[in-house]
């Protein structure tokens, strides 16, 4: 994972403050980093033998210093160092001083962090790219591409995902959101799902003909209801009945050899339909 860090002004370690937005950026995202990092910039100024050590130096700080260091990790330990020397040598113990101190500065930088945020969230942000993948029996590949690439095309159109699909039968979709990846992959388990006879469905009606309703039950299936089979009385004239949009729950009464595939209403017992409405709401 890359973290970008646009600074637009500073009077302060940029770096460091780049490490402690970055680390809330990925909690805020739901990447799973193992623990927060929080860092701070030491600063040094050197007279004769007289040496002061500075926390969190400012732009000025820096400037007239002798030293730049810094210093990033977690609750637990150091994740980075970085040192910026003006001068010739630097005792050990100088250097202790400033790691502990920098120790120190980095605890209460971690506090007011994990005060907004302190683990990554459950899920990542809507707002996060996706990469799905899922497999697919390899005899579907033809159908999802589609002749001249349509359907695949139409899918990313629609969706605004991006498919790609290996011989073997794997998808990866990727997309600039979870919600886009989703609504493609919905579309292709949909076109790819064996259907049998008996399985039961919630649809819409898409079509409506003299003798007949089309529903769209899955994502890119489709089925018609007989007027005969769209109730367990004599139906007139199907407009009487369903209506473009309406939502209906269906029956796969048969699939053809041309494999059209022949829906009804009748014979659906009530937890068929409480069942079919539950798949739908997950």
């Amino acid at each position: 994972i890359r973290v970008v860090s646009e600074v637009l002004s500073s009077h302060g370690s940029t770096s460091m403050g780049s490490v402690c937005g970055s680390t809330l950026a990925l909690m805020d995202a739901g990447v799973p980093i193992a623990k927060p990092v929080s860092g701070a910039a030491m600063g040094l100024i050197k007279e004769g033998d007289e040496v002061r050590i500075l926390t969190d130096i400012q732009g000025i700080e820096d400037f007239l210093g002798d030293m730049d260091f810094k210093v990033a990790g977690t609750d637990t330990g150091i994740t980075a160092l970085q040192m910026d020397m003006k001068i010739t040598g630097l005792p050990v113990s100088i250097v202790a001083e400033a790691i502990t101190k920098a120790r120190a500065a980095r605890l209460h930088i971690l506090e007011k962090m994990t005060a907004a945020i302190d683990k990554p969230r459950e899920e990542l942000s809507p707002y996060a790219p996706r990469l799905l993948t899922i497999k697919i029996d390899p005899e579907f590949i033809g159908m999802v591409i589609g002749p001249g690439g349509k359907t695949i095309k139409g899918i990313t159109e629609q969706t605004g995902a991006k498919v790609d699909i290996e011989d073997d039968g794997t998808v990866t979709i990727s997309a600039i959101d979870g919600e886009k990846a989703k609504a493609a992959r919905a579309i292709i388990e949909g076109m790819t799902r064996k259907l049998s006879a008996g399985d039961v469905y919630v649809g819409k009606v898409t079509r409506i003909i003299p003798i007949g309703a089309f529903v769209e039950f899955l994502p890119g299936k489709e089925g018609m209801i007989h007027i005969s089979q769209l109730a367990d009385y004599r139906v007139g004239k199907v407009e009487d009945e369903v209506a473009i949009g309406d939502e209906v729950i269906v029956k796969i009464r048969e699939i053809d050899q041309r494999g059209r595939i022949n829906l009804t209403r009748l014979g659906i017992h009530p937890d068929e339909a409480t069942a079919a409405r539950g798949a739908v709401a997950q």
